[in-house]
């Protein structure tokens, strides 16, 4: 049976999926066409229900539940490793509603977690997250919301962090960031079993 398997090109993804893609499992006999994509694309072709296995952001999940079930394993909560909203200069919580925020998608958990930190903010424009601290350098938005290593390069850059919107959400909640899930279409058959 062939299934279509969607994940993201990001280190962590690819190591998981390695021995599942490149043959070196049992899979039971399962195929899998497997599609690389930004995690934003992932949860729009989730959304279209056009995968039968995906990474997607927790926040889109909760749109796909009745089309989709989280498998046993594979998804990500984490603390001390959320998005960070970041700009050229310090700037107040007051400005940041005004202001052109890039994202890394709508539907991406760091979306929502900035909504929630700044919910006025209405003036946001989608990207790639790899293209976000250079829309923010060049002026092409005022401020952005990073992730992954983007993390650990913005300060290299001359940016400044304006809210880490984990410990905003850990401080809020006392929980873990739920940042990303793995899903399986209702059709699809049982998840495969680690041996």
């Amino acid at each position: 049976m062939q299934l279509s398997l969607g994940f993201s090109p990001c280190p962590n993804d690819t190591f998981i999926f390695d021995a599942l893609v490149n043959g070196k499992i049992d899979t039971e006999g399962l195929q899998f066409d497997t599609r690389l994509e930004d995690v934003e694309t992932l949860n729009q072709m989730a959304l279209q229900g056009k995968l039968d296995i995906t990474k997607l952001s927790f926040a889109a999940g909760l749109r796909v539940a009745g089309k989709y079930r989280l498998l046993n394993s594979g998804s990500a909560l984490g603390r001390g490793c959320g998005p960070l909203l970041i700009a050229r200069e310090p700037l107040t919580p007051e400005q940041i509603s005004s202001l052109k925020i890039a994202i890394p998608g709508e539907n991406t958990t760091a979306n929502l977690l900035f909504s929630i930190a700044y919910p006025d903010a209405k003036n946001k424009q989608i990207m790639v997250f790899s293209e976000i601290e250079q829309a923010v350098i060049s002026g092409k938005a005022d401020a952005g919301v990073i992730i992954h290593e983007n993390r650990f390069t913005y300060q290299q850059k001359g940016l400044v962090k304006i809210t880490d919107l984990g410990a905003f959400w850990e401080e809020k909640t006392g929980y873990p960031i739920p940042w990303a899930a793995f899903l399986s279409a209702k059709t699809s058959p049982k998840p495969l079993r680690c041996r």
